[in-house]
């Protein structure tokens, strides 16, 4: 399941739907894509679909999994961390003269 779209959007609800809404939208999708459902050309693509789906409604079911899913899902949302941005906050704290003398040669513990 390593795909950019998150469990919220799998069920199709918000990141504030409570466990009635989320049981709610597993339902309808459930009734839609299980595999005894839908015609035989389809059984495939809907066998992964709806492993997708009740992935997403387990771990959203769970309020300890949904936890942290949620804070792992703020983490994977951050944006990176350039250098310009570290060279500032490391100037911005008075660590920057420490490399200003210094160089590969002269650091070296031989």
């Amino acid at each position: 399941m390593a795909s950019s779209v998150s469990l919220y959007e799998v069920l199709g609800v918000p990141v504030s739907a409570n466990g009635s809404e989320i049981k709610a939208a597993y339902r309808r999708l459930a009734r839609t894509w299980h595999p005894d459902v839908v015609s035989v050309n389809q059984k495939e693509m809907s066998a992964d679909r709806f492993m997708r789906i009740h992935a997403a409604y387990s771990t959203l079911s769970d309020p300890n999994q949904r936890a942290d899913y949620d804070r792992n899902l703020r983490r994977w949302n951050r944006p990176f961390t350039t250098m310009e941005a570290t060279a500032t906050t490391v100037a911005s704290y008075g660590f920057s003269s420490y490399g200003a003398n210094r160089n590969w040669e002269t650091d070296q513990c031989w």
